[in-house]
């Protein structure tokens, strides 16, 4: 009331000066000048606390709460010790680590691994993101390092805890490589801040802190930081194998209620490369179709219908030509007939129902996770990626730009090739690799698959014109009528 009183009186005297013919016009100016400085000084010092995360430890997630990721959770739990017994890590004079860095692809779990992180130790938990601390200001990325720090420490000591976790996400924003930014060195005083105040971390302090941060390109990190005596421990949090996904499934439907057909084992199977949050939102789908359609229990079909839509997208109601309905028949026959001669009872599926922005598609029946491939085996999916294409020219006379994204996937097979050693060109270093010689090198791959798959067209010409025409009546056709379709001989 009384600062609100004070300008009404500052405002009244200004206006009986103008009325009395003083020239108040400078003291306008100066006021506002003045106001401006407090402005962006209050700005700086005292406003920026933005997206600060703080979770009192019974809302944290536990690691029985996590999926997947076994190997990162004994990590974890291990490196977590001195936290939870700080007089024995003090007796055996074990300096205590004073950060950990979670990298891997997005989705996986890093941000719930931190948390569970906090619930493990009895920590307070305080989170915040890269982009937070930095601005156009000099001084204030610095500034909100030293700020989130002391917050933390009195977090810990308002909760009565020794401990406290700080977590930033999206370090790479804040910490990358100095020296890179040009215009201004506001990013490298940020990182420079943080540095010290990781510096400054002993095992003597009341609060006793841990940095924990996320990101998805450790590359771009600052050498500095991933030192020892900063970030000790740098964990890997890859996607999960089937195991893992099977019982990140099973988490992820503890509250759902499942049809008696449900197969959570075949699902895991089928969602190779997804990711925790790929299987959460499809198990989220699952059941936003059973709400559709009235059922009072998820089954095996919703949940089918779910993993198409996350990887595919929704269904879509545009209406397609007869003449490109006949053309995505006949291309996705020609992926799924030659990937049945190459590969035997790799298809589950094949439909040419619109989702997303494909106007066809062919489901991959579930196979164990594999993650090394024989030259044969990378050369039979490449041929498969080329079928489309090559029925569309041999069986109606002409490409079309359908095949842009098979086209790609295999350059991009083509490519891991050569630089697998598996080309003409033998063991190669990719840096010392012109862009030319990488290029001559795929096409000659790339060449060669086309000519066997055009060859593998022209004999199964009747059967991929048999199955296109069985997919213009039913849109969808199951693997075993593919294979009924496909000669017992394999090329």
């Amino acid at each position: 009331m009384a600062k609100e009183m004070a300008v009404a009186a500052g405002l009244g005297v200004l206006a009986f000066l103008g009325w009395s013919g003083v020239d108040i016009w400078p003291v306008v100016l100066l006021l506002a000048l003045v106001g401006l400085v407090m402005a962006v000084a209050w700005y700086q010092h005292w406003l920026p606390r933005p997206g600060r995360r703080v979770e009192a430890a019974r809302q944290l997630v536990t690691f029985d709460d996590i999926g997947g990721q076994a190997t990162a959770k004994q990590e974890l739990k291990e490196a977590l010790q001195f936290l939870l017994h700080p007089d024995a890590t003090e007796r055996l004079g074990i300096r205590p680590l004073k950060g950990i860095l979670l990298t891997g692809p997005p989705g996986t779990g890093k941000t719930l691994l931190a948390k569970a992180a906090a619930s493990f130790t009895g920590s307070a938990f305080l989170a915040a993101s890269g982009s937070e601390f930095v601005e156009m200001y000099a001084g204030v990325g610095a500034q909100r390092v030293r700020q989130l720090f002391a917050e933390a420490r009195r977090l810990a000591r308002r909760e009565g805890r020794g401990s406290a976790i700080v977590f930033i996400d999206e370090i790479e924003v804040m910490a990358g490589k100095r020296g890179q930014h040009h215009s201004h060195l506001e990013y490298d005083q940020t990182l420079n801040q943080l540095l010290v105040e990781m510096d400054g971390m002993t095992v003597h302090d009341d609060v006793r802190l841990l940095v924990m941060a996320a990101s998805n390109r450790a590359d771009l990190l600052d050498p500095a930081l991933l030192r020892p005596g900063r970030f000790d421990r740098v964990v890997r949090v890859d996607l999960p194998d089937w195991q893992g996904r099977l019982q990140i499934l099973r988490l992820h439907t503890r509250n759902k209620p499942l049809a008696e057909d449900v197969d959570l084992e075949r699902i895991a199977r089928e969602t190779f490369g997804f990711s925790g949050a790929h299987l959460e939102s499809v198990c989220n789908e699952a059941a936003i179709l059973a709400f559709r359609e009235g059922a009072r229990e998820i089954c095996m079909e919703h949940l089918k219908n779910a993993v198409d839509k996350v990887l595919l997208g929704e269904k879509l109601d545009r209406t397609v030509q007869r003449q490109e309905r006949e053309r995505v028949a006949v291309h996705e026959s020609g992926h799924a007939v030659i990937g049945e001669r190459l590969q035997p009872g790799s298809v589950a599926s094949v439909t040419i129902v619109p989702r997303g922005m494909a106007l066809g598609f062919v489901r991959p029946a579930p196979e164990p996770d594999r993650w090394l491939k024989t030259d044969a085996e990378l050369r039979a999916e490449i041929a498969v990626l080329l079928a489309g294409s090559a029925a569309e020219r041999l069986i109606l006379g002409e490409a079309s730009t359908g095949a842009a994204n098979d086209f790609e996937k295999a350059w991009e097979l083509a490519r891991q090739m050569v630089l697998a050693g598996l080309s003409s060109l033998g063991v190669v270093q990719a840096e010392a690799l012109s862009p030319e010689a990488l290029y001559r090198a795929v096409q000659e791959i790339l060449s060669a698959e086309t000519a066997r798959v055009e060859a593998l067209v022209e004999r199964d010409r009747a059967q991929i014109w048999a199955l296109s025409r069985r997919l213009l009546e039913e849109e969808t056709v199951g693997g075993e009528a593919v294979r009924a379709l496909v000669s017992p001989d394999v090329a």
